[in-house]
């Protein structure tokens, strides 16, 4: 088992995800739960009612994030996840959606437990930071 200090560094929170075909597994139970739960009904709204382009772009996002390739920015460009963002209504109860609906998403897959951890209190910061720029907006 990896320990949570190893995570991070190089690709090796890509591989513990499962690399690209694990993450994009990750993505689509994502937006199933958000389809499926009443609590994301608000944050559902903000996407497309399409969602094979969203589960493209947070799949290939999450890849380089996660330090894998960057295909985001090879298909899509450089990316600013709170300017991306800041043409829709987000607070902290939808920050807070979006987070349960990972998290429950990132426990039905197939990932060591520690790297559950990880990966859930990592994904607290780009939320953060989104809302961060939401208030400085305001």
């Amino acid at each position: 088992m990896t320990s949570p200090t190893q995570y991070g560094n190089s690709d090796s929170s890509f591989l513990a995800a499962g690399g690209i075909e694990g993450i994009r597994r990750l993505v689509e139970n994502f937006y199933h739960k958000m389809d499926t739960l009443a609590f994301a009904k608000t944050i559902r709204g903000m996407h497309p009612d399409d969602l094979t382009s969203s589960i493209d772009k947070l799949s290939l996002f999450l890849c380089g994030w996660l330090g894998g390739p960057r295909l985001y920015k090879e298909k899509y460009g450089a990316v600013n996840i709170p300017k991306i963002h800041a043409p829709f209504p987000i607070d902290d109860p939808d920050a807070r959606a979006w987070l349960e609906c990972m998290r429950l998403a990132i426990s039905e897959q197939d990932y060591q437990a520690d790297f559950c951890v990880y990966l859930n209190e990592q994904l607290r910061t780009p939320a953060s930071r989104i809302l961060a720029y939401q208030h400085k907006q305001d």
